[in-house]
């Protein structure tokens, strides 16, 4: 999946995609000029561009990274990030009367002009008010990418906001395209992307990169395919950009049986930008409604849900950071071929990831919902 190649047909200009995580960092070499600082809502603007400990603007490059300074260079290059702040309570005590719960931010992410919201995070905890939120925002046209979970070989508990209906739930594969161990499996995946060997901020003083792996870094290289497809397809919708990705998913078993490891395959965003007569389909049709529990003939865009009441729950960062680092400040690892392996579902396509300083991160991105699905491959 040569980023060369899909960059002469779509760099993410145009796109901005809003970032609900621990901040974003607008000053590192990769995200200058690619922060819009003054499009952050003023409900969620305390501590945007303060990132408390790197995960957010770890994010931020994976989908958005120009790679200037020898940084991450992103998926995406030409998209725009609207950072947004939620409260997290491990990054130590802060004015809590300004802090942000998940729900209020992703309802804030949804005010603004982004067409897709990565949330990398997570919790075990269900929030009937982040449940509306998430509603709330599918109504208003967006795609919204979330980590499935790192708890896989630790329990498997369901995460949400991946498990609420409407939200996009994003496994992880190695560079082998195999599922991690850790990444949470079950109804809630709907694709998968790279997730591990992938370049992070060590933490806040963002002065060296780590190795990082989670479904944190599947859900923003998710994030930025869908801004690559809809960067070349404006006039598409969410169900268009989301039903383009599961036909074209790398998959060997049968479309209408998803994978409870990889969904319905690995997002090969490139597959959708050289095929200049592919057909996305109905504009006003949910792709998952079935999955979601919803009317198949529905338009959810038609039913709008102001309400926004405060959750008891936080949800935290899913990715997590290991202590060996990269190397060099703004180095990272070269190309790995990667073939799409399930553990219940065989071998199949290739796909490509490769991140460095003058690389970028190539690969997938992906889609789905939760809470009512179907069951998956055994």
């Amino acid at each position: 999946m040569g980023a060369d190649e899909m960059w002469k047909h779509s760099t993410g200009k145009g796109v901005k995609v809003a970032v609900v995580d621990s901040g974003v960092n607008p000053e590192t070499s990769s995200l200058k000029g690619q922060v819009l600082v003054d499009e952050v809502p003023k409900s969620a603007a305390y501590r945007a561009t303060r990132d408390a400990d790197g995960h957010g603007t770890s994010m931020a490059e994976i989908i958005a990274g120009t790679g200037a300074g020898g940084g991450l260079k992103g998926l995406a290059p030409g998209a725009k990030i609207i950072p947004i702040n939620m409260s997290l309570p491990e990054a130590g005590a802060h004015d809590q009367a300004k802090e942000i719960t998940t729900e209020e931010a992703i309802r804030a992410a949804a005010d603004t002009d982004a067409k897709i919201i990565n949330m990398s995070f997570g919790s075990e905890f269900y929030s009937s008010e982040e449940e509306a939120a998430i509603k709330y925002a599918a109504s208003k046209g967006k795609l919204l990418f979330a980590a499935v979970g790192n708890d896989g070989d630790a329990g498997n508990k369901r995460s949400y906001p991946a498990s609420d209906p409407y939200a996009v739930g994003v496994a992880a594969i190695d560079k082998s395209g195999t599922v991690g161990k850790f990444s949470t499996y079950g109804n809630d995946v709907d694709l998968s992307a790279p997730g591990l060997d992938i370049p992070g901020w060590c933490d806040s003083t963002f002065t060296r990169y780590c190795t990082t792996e989670g479904t944190s870094p599947a859900s923003a290289i998710a994030s930025a395919s869908a801004a690559l497809v809809w960067s070349a397809h404006p006039d598409w919708t969410a169900n268009q950009v989301l039903r383009s990705f599961i036909d074209t998913a790398g998959r060997t078993w049968a479309k209408d049986k998803p994978s409870k490891y990889l969904g319905y395959g690995i997002i090969r965003p490139r597959r959708v930008l050289i095929d200049k007569d592919i057909n996305p389909g109905p504009a006003n049709r949910d792709p998952l409604a079935a999955e979601n529990g919803a009317d198949p003939d529905e338009d959810i865009t038609a039913t709008k849900d102001s309400s926004a009441a405060p959750s008891s729950s936080s949800s935290a960062p899913s990715s997590g950071a290991s202590a060996e680092p990269t190397g060099a400040e703004g180095s990272a690892s070269g190309p790995t071929s990667a073939a799409a392996k399930d553990t219940d579902s065989g071998s199949g396509t290739r796909t490509w990831v490769i991140v460095g300083a003058v690389a970028a991160v190539l690969v997938i991105g992906g889609a789905g919902f939760a809470v009512l699905r179907a069951r998956r491959n055994a």
